[in-house]
């Protein structure tokens, strides 16, 4: 079978496809061609015939596009969502809590195993179903359970010791929402979430919008 590649923006569209399929599944539709794809998320036609081909294991039929639950199928295989994937939170406040409490995650095939503080108003909590332990455990209780992911709600000024000791506990990809850049070693995945990052893409856009930055032609 030949490799199917496909672009982390095209990783990143898939799961707007996905949910879009979903809407369509719960309303009984059969077929969907990528052009109603791409009109109802304002996308180029041609961009999502491509990222279709990358994943789909089956053609599209001509006038009727493709089969909406092969093609949910499809998605979800290929970013792993039917391969449950295992995580720990280390940060157990606001963030860290709102996290914990969102439950569309199990959609997405992450289960967060367990959750870690040095607050001792925390540790030892029950919080939405997971057990708040003590940082200390972290490294080992990572090795015990074969934990795949490392999600870091930390300050800043913790995260990167934080990151080291999932790495040590043979974590191989880390969700960071701590505003900082982190090291690591070769072959483990760290994909920010920086709210301070999004907000300034905002805030450019608005200041070229106003006319106080130039924009460029």
């Amino acid at each position: 079978m030949q490799e199917r590649v496909l672009s982390i923006q095209g990783v990143k569209r898939l799961p707007y496809y996905l949910k879009f399929l979903k809407e369509l599944q719960a309303n009984g539709v059969t077929y969907v061609p990528a052009a109603a794809i791409a009109e109802s998320l304002d996308i180029y036609e041609v961009q999502v015939r491509k990222d279709l081909a990358a994943i789909s294991r089956q053609p599209g039929k001509p006038r009727v596009g493709f089969t909406v639950n092969a093609l949910i199928e499809d998605m979800e295989h290929f970013l792993g969502y039917d391969n449950p994937n295992t995580a720990v939170l280390v940060g157990a406040g606001h963030l860290g809590q709102a996290l914990m409490s969102y439950s569309e995650l199990s959609h997405y095939g992450l289960k967060i195993e367990a959750a870690f503080d040095v607050s001792p108003e925390l540790i030892g909590k029950n919080i939405h179903g997971i057990e708040v332990h003590p940082v200390e455990q972290l490294t080992a209780l990572c090795r015990e359970k074969n934990i795949e992911i490392g999600i870091i709600t930390t300050p800043m000024e913790y995260a990167q010791e934080i990151c080291d000791q999932l790495v040590a506990g043979g974590v191989k990809a880390v969700w960071n929402f701590a505003h900082i850049y982190l090291h690591v070693p070769k072959g483990v995945l760290v994909q920010n979430e920086d709210m301070a990052v999004s907000f300034a893409l905002l805030s450019n856009h608005l200041a070229r919008q106003m006319g106080e930055i130039p924009v460029e032609e």
